[in-house]
């Protein structure tokens, strides 16, 4: 019986954390939102207990901040904090695409060509917007995590890395035409895992994300002036 309650308040948990996340993700929930306790008890009519542990959840993902005596925010992430991140990307995705030139090769041709087709017609139908990605089939860099065959690799993306990623991206926009010139930078990385070149799949990758960390950069660089200003 008590197991049984046990794994029922696990799951509430984890069902409240996933909706919690997906509103944080999308904007609905910005960065420095307040997320009390009480009032998301009431809105998900349950106690506070698995409000507390889905707010532990994703505090261990990296999205949510949790400060003693002064409770839950969607966590904003500093210049410092992301570029830690890009870091650690860069290795991890370089490292990735090395191996799926390796492990997939040619094999992988109709998968990338089926992607890459998609996101050009998102790119011809907004040619000055971002690179957009709906989900994580359609991803071309979760892609190469699992053509990579580590699954350690992959698991560290998809549950940590890339939450935080789509959080800086909710506060910061892509840089206009940013979107073209990456799928440019995609089908090149393609090519190389097609052609089994690790070694310059992997450079590659390392390049399109300085590329893309530069970027980024000049608009966290924007929001901080902005916010000197304001104060």
């Amino acid at each position: 019986m008590s197991t049984i309650m046990t794994e029922s308040r696990t799951l509430v948990s984890e069902r409240l954390a996933a909706e919690l996340r997906d509103d944080i993700l999308c904007g609905a929930l910005v960065p420095g939102s307040r997320l009390g306790e009480m009032a998301l008890a009431e809105r998900f009519a349950v106690s506070r207990g698995p409000v507390r542990a889905a707010l532990g959840l994703l505090s261990e993902a990296g999205i949510v901040q949790i400060v003693p005596n002064s409770g839950a925010r969607v966590r904003i992430i500093g210049r410092s904090d992301a570029r830690a991140l890009y870091q650690v990307r860069t290795a991890l995705e370089a490292e990735a695409a090395t191996l799926a030139a390796s492990n997939a090769g040619r094999h992988a041709a109709p998968r990338f060509r089926q992607l890459l087709d998609q996101h050009g017609a998102q790119i011809a139908a907004h040619p000055e917007g971002a690179y957009l990605q709906a989900s994580s089939d359609r991803d071309f860099h979760v892609v190469i995590a699992e053509l990579s065959g580590n699954p350690l690799i992959l698991r560290y993306l998809t549950r940590e890395l890339y939450p935080q990623l789509s959080l800086l991206r909710v506060k910061h926009r892509n840089v206009t035409g940013r979107g073209a010139v990456a799928l440019k930078e995609h089908e090149r990385i393609a090519a190389a895992i097609i052609d089994g070149d690790g070694e310059i799949a992997g450079l590659l990758m390392r390049r399109h994300i300085r590329n893309s960390w530069t970027a980024l950069e000049m608009q966290l660089s924007q929001t901080e002036q902005e916010d000197e200003t304001r104060t």
